[in-house]
């Protein structure tokens, strides 16, 4: 799956306001996220390395103690075991995070989704 078509990736509620498509190779792992003005991706961490990009609107985001309000152009780096959390704010937010290694509950959520062609069959 070199190149991706995101409108052709079925979205996942994995939270209420918050959709998903998450495409992932060998050791690599995009998660294109859709976040409704207030939706909330509650504090938590995991042993992934998990960089990231805000694409549109604006989040509150944070990482271990410290909690920023960033817009549109920011990047940021979560290291392993972190605890973050972002929020939407005055408005619904886009981003793109990639993780390394590959999340394996987000891969099983989207290995469950993918249509099977007629050459799989």
């Amino acid at each position: 799956m070199p190149f991706i078509d995101i409108n052709s990736v079925k979205p996942l509620e994995v939270l209420p306001g918050c959709k998903m498509r998450t495409p992932f190779g060998e050791n690599l792992m995009l998660s294109y996220l859709e976040m409704d003005e207030g939706a909330i991706v509650p504090l938590h961490h995991h042993p992934h390395e998990q960089g990231g990009m805000l694409l549109q609107g604006k989040l509150e985001l944070t990482m271990g103690d410290e909690v920023r309000v960033v817009e549109a152009g920011a990047m940021f780096i979560i290291p392993p075991n972190t605890p973050h959390q972002a929020v939407a704010v005055d408005g619904p937010a886009v981003v793109l995070d990639v993780f390394s290694p590959v999340r394996e509950d987000y891969a099983e959520l989207f290995n469950k989704y993918i249509p099977v062609s007629d050459e799989d069959a």
